[in-house]
């Protein structure tokens, strides 16, 4: 039996043009694959490929709705070398390395009630797939606040429109363009910690508010918090999920007094095998692990995609970088190991809690 990190050969079914820049790629699963792919709205697909020699691997949110058939939505990134490729390159009928869908961003189609979206350019992805999956729900009703530049960069435009027809008062889409003026004052220009809170008092009962699903840059999903938090809305009501981050992570913190070289013993739980090394303390978990299994699951490697998350069982890290894991994560012994070093001289992290 294949292991659950294997990097699974998916032909691509579809390629569709959003903008200019983004397109929306659709991958054919075989029948013995079926369960493997299985995912929960707002979860992410990594993607794998190696050019010369080397291998990459980037994070995809999952566009498609729950039971569809796993699609990504790219937007190139200038000088991307895994975008430009996905969105200029692959066509239907090529094959891509995939791994299992993972992510704790994710909602159901059991998840009723009143559901706010906030989404900025290419976070629009996995906020499609869960507004498209809530709504499945009768009792459902989603509020999708949307900022982009101008309309010719609004990714999905067309799959909006139909939501909007198909769930008609259940579902209210605002559009928000930065630089290119709309018939309503409140919804031209950047969407800001006032412009939102301005939309958000206006147009979102937030005494009703059961989720807020947030994603786009860290200073927009910092600005929606604020906002969110500041008219009550209780911290484990409302879920993020970062595209970008600017800036480079800040220095990790060291032990007092530990020498240069210096190890720690680390155990890894991975697909149900433990695997024991002294790995160094001034390298991250990821990093020095992966000497010892090559199977270990990362993408961004920059604290942001959750793809590398590892419960601490015994032991202590120290995580010097974290955008993707909740505070109950972290209260529960949950790291990034892309961002965490060892400490102590022991330290057991499970990959499959």
């Amino acid at each position: 039996m294949a292991l659950a990190r294997t990097f699974h050969p998916l032909r691509v079914a579809a390629v569709d043009r959003l903008t200019e820049d983004a397109a929306a790629l659709t991958f054919d699963v075989p029948p013995d694959l079926a369960a493997t792919f299985r995912f929960d709205a707002g979860q992410s697909l990594t993607l794998r490929r190696v050019v010369d020699g080397r291998e990459h691997r980037r994070s995809y949110s999952l566009c498609a709705p729950a039971g569809a058939p796993p699609r990504v939505g790219v937007r190139t990134v200038p000088g991307g070398l895994f975008s430009t490729w996905l969105v200029e390159e692959v066509r239907p009928g090529d094959v891509v390395e995939v791994q299992r869908p993972s992510g704790s961003f994710r909602a159901t189609a059991e998840q009723g009630g009143r559901h706010l979206c906030v989404a900025a350019g290419s976070g629009i992805t996995p906020v499609l797939s869960i507004a498209a999956t809530v709504l499945r729900h009768p009792e459902a009703q989603v509020t999708l606040v949307y900022a982009n530049r101008r309309a010719s960069t609004v990714m999905f435009a067309d799959e909006l429109a139909d939501l909007k027809d198909r769930y008609g008062a259940r579902l209210s889409l605002l559009h928000v363009l930065s630089r290119e003026p709309r018939d309503v004052e409140l919804f031209s220009g950047r969407l800001d910690a006032e412009r939102l809170g301005r939309i958000v008092d206006a147009l979102v009962p937030v005494d009703d508010l059961d989720h807020a699903w947030l994603c786009g840059p860290l200073g927009m999903v910092t600005d929606a918090r604020t906002v969110l938090a500041s008219r009550g809305v209780p911290a484990g009501r409302v879920h993020a999920e970062l595209f970008h981050v600017d800036g480079p992570p800040p220095a990790p913190r060291r032990e007092e007094g530990v020498p240069a070289g210096a190890t720690s013993a680390v155990t890894l739980v991975l697909d149900g095998r433990r695997s024991t090394d002294r790995l160094p303390r001034d390298a991250t978990l990821l990093d020095g692990a992966q000497r010892m299994r090559a199977d270990l699951p990362f993408a961004c490697r920059g604290g942001v995609c959750g793809t590398c998350r590892a419960r601490v069982v015994a032991g202590a890290a120290d995580m010097r970088r974290n955008y993707a894991l909740d505070p109950a994560e972290v209260a529960a012994g949950f790291v990034l190991t892309c961002q965490s070093y060892p400490t102590g001289d022991a330290l057991t992290v499970d990959f499959d809690a």
